[in-house]
């Protein structure tokens, strides 16, 4: 049994398709992770590409501005992964993945809950309030890592509809189009689970959570899904450039037997 299990194990760690897996779901869930965590910061896009901030009005709803989440610089990666994932390996490997990075996500916040709960020791706060100029240390940690329960169901509900949505309408266009058109499966797939996810995600966490009106919730929705969108037709030729390595990188019969095989799940 010992020798039949270092044997199989050995053949795994040799084996380029898995290792290749582990690599692109060890980088998702962290992506994932690292998305949620930074969430909590805003910023001005405006801003950051350097032009002056004029608010605007959509849907009745005024001084709209390009305010957005920090999470957003990782979710058009994380959606090109759940592309590239799907094509290789198939849908029930997106779906296998998503519900690790849905639970170890879950897992984060709750220890991050039970880290701002236990009892600070107070030499710590004292010396880092006095060297870092900051009046309250635990009041600036709890800040930094906790979020509001409705915000942290919501970018969940959210992050594991749209990831199930992006997966059926990925498998729709391929079986329409066959292997041709990665961009239009790609690209479809992330524009229409985006749209889906940026809505979820403010109707849970601030039309229930909050009490805002639909109206708001659908104007900066369509604010943030505009960005998302955007990114979704930028990196189309990262797939591409992506594809081009793990061709390489596997060889192209191994390919085609891949994506075969992840087609007839």
């Amino acid at each position: 049994m010992s020798t039949n299990y270092f044997s199989m194990n050995h053949l795994f760690l040799k084996d380029k398709a898995a290792k290749l897996f582990v690599f692109m779901a060890a980088f998702f869930v962290a992506n994932a992770l690292i998305a949620e965590c930074i969430g909590g910061k805003l910023f001005s896009l405006e801003t950051l590409l350097g032009r002056d901030v004029h608010p605007f009005s959509l849907l009745g709803e005024n001084g709209l501005t390009y305010t957005l989440t920090c999470g957003v610089l990782l979710w058009p990666i994380e959606f090109v992964m759940t592309d590239i994932v799907n094509e290789y390996f198939g849908p029930k490997a997106v779906r296998r993945i998503s519900w690790i990075a849905v639970s170890l996500i879950a897992y984060a916040f709750v220890m991050f809950y039970v880290a701002m709960r236990v009892p600070a020791e107070q030499s710590f706060w004292v010396g880092s309030m006095q060297q870092e100029g900051i009046p309250n240390m635990q009041t600036a940690f709890s800040a930094v890592l906790g979020q509001g329960m409705w915000i942290i169901a919501g970018s969940i509900c959210a992050f594991l509809i749209s990831q199930l949505v992006d997966v059926w309408v990925f498998h729709k266009i391929k079986k329409a189009t066959g292997e041709k058109n990665v961009w239009l499966r790609a690209t479809g797939s992330t524009m229409v689970s985006q749209l889906i996810d940026s809505f979820i995600v403010l109707f849970i966490a601030f039309h229930i959570g909050k009490d805002w009106s639909m109206q708001r919730v659908l104007a900066i929705g369509l604010v943030n899904y505009s960005y998302k969108a955007l990114m979704a037709i930028l990196l189309t030729p990262v797939i591409y450039f992506v594809e081009y390595c793990i061709e390489k990188y596997l060889g192209k019969e191994k390919v085609i037997e891949m994506k075969a095989l992840a087609m007839a799940q």
